[in-house]
């Protein structure tokens, strides 16, 4: 395989601004939002040539709905997920699971659902 699996993400959301501003909060990112024919999207800055895939936040009425319980599950990687978890609530979101171990080996995970109504996870090592 030449690369990894995962080449990109799209995040569905109802409102951009809303979104973006959660984002951009928890993460302490900026996102740009630009307009393709009637598909906003709220893009993730991206790193060329680093591990991982980038995405954007993505708002249309007629096929992106955001979920609590359908769908694929998305992790962030993180330096250390209590840093994302501490700022979720703050940012209008909700925590469904703390920072709790996977295992030794693998680190440590959290699940939490933006202010649009998506379940997304967060990894880390430590």
């Amino acid at each position: 395989m030449e690369s990894n699996m995962i080449g990109w993400f799209e995040i569905p959301v109802t409102d951009m601004d809303r979104a973006r501003k959660f984002y951009e909060t928890v993460f302490g990112i900026k996102i740009e939002v630009e307009n393709f024919h009637g598909l906003k999207m709220g893009l993730f800055p991206f790193a060329e040539g680093k591990q991982g895939a980038s995405g954007a936040l993505v708002s249309h009425p007629d096929f992106y709905r955001p979920s609590e319980t359908e769908g694929p599950l998305l992790y962030f990687s993180s330096r250390d997920v209590k840093e994302q978890v501490d700022k979720i609530e703050g940012a209008g979101g909700k925590v469904l699971q703390p920072k709790k171990m996977i295992s030794e080996d693998v680190g440590y995970m959290a699940l939490f659902v933006d202010t649009e109504g998506n379940r997304l996870a967060l990894h880390s090592r430590q």
